[in-house]
């Protein structure tokens, strides 16, 4: 079987099709409001009614539980709000200075391949961290985007230390994916401290400004624009921006 490193991961549509809507919110938005959202959202585009979206935002601090979170792993349940969510994955923090981004695509239109999406969406995380000069890499044991950390003391079993920079978490309806991914840019890293990120223990979690990198997220926007369009072709900025 390919791994995911192996996996062609541009994903196109169809010739004929509509650019992807790019939508940026410029206050936070509640979390039940964006799953509210999304909710319509996959609706519309899986009936033919709307045109893909992807919609960038940042959260109030809170933790979301993926599909496999272990009750465990939410260590400091009283410390922000808890929401259950149909995505993939574990237990996620998000907050102001991360930048989440949903996605709404018909894979219909593309390539009906949940691991080539997979790859795509890291694929697009890995070329926008490259644009600053950073090195992400995917894990095949562990989805998201890792940066090596060499200045840190080694792991117990003799490889260096890595830390998580950006979380992946999908779901499907009718070949429309939502949720999506989200990038450290400049967060508070002691949030990540109430609950065990994705439920692995052994590494951490960094950002950009931690790595160094005096970025805004409005700078990163533009990069990852670049990036989704290389991997997912092109995208067209709503005219009305939202406002959460």
């Amino acid at each position: 079987m390919l791994t995911r490193t192996d996996i062609q991961t541009e994903m196109f549509a169809r010739p004929g099709s509509s650019p992807v809507r790019w939508r940026i919110s410029d206050a936070p938005v509640p979390y039940e409001k964006a799953s509210e959202e999304m909710e319509r959202e996959v609706a519309a585009i899986a009936d033919g009614k709307a045109d893909e979206l992807v919609w960038l935002l940042e959260h109030p601090p809170l933790y979301t539980a993926g599909t496999s979170a272990n009750a465990a792993d939410l260590i400091q349940p009283d410390r922000f709000p808890v929401y259950a969510t149909g995505r993939g994955g574990e237990y996620t923090y998000h907050g102001p200075g991360q930048r989440v981004v949903y996605v709404m695509l018909d894979l219909k239109r593309r390539t009906q391949d949940v691991r080539a999406y997979v790859a795509a969406l890291e694929d697009v995380i890995i070329r926008t961290l490259d644009k600053m000069n950073v090195r992400g890499e995917r894990r095949e044991d562990r989805v998201g985007v890792w940066v090596r950390r060499p200045e840190k003391p080694v792991l117990p079993d003799g490889t260096v230390s890595e830390d998580k920079i950006a979380a992946l978490g999908i779901r499907l309806r009718k070949w429309v994916s939502f949720h999506g991914l989200s990038i450290n840019v400049d967060p508070d890293l002691s949030h990540f401290t109430g609950i065990v990120p994705c439920g692995i223990t052994q590494y951490g979690v960094t950002s950009l400004v931690d790595l160094g990198l005096p970025v805004m997220i409005e700078d990163v926007d533009v990069l990852l624009r670049q990036a989704f369009e290389e991997v997912f072709g092109a995208t067209e900025s709503e005219v009305v921006q939202q406002t959460g």
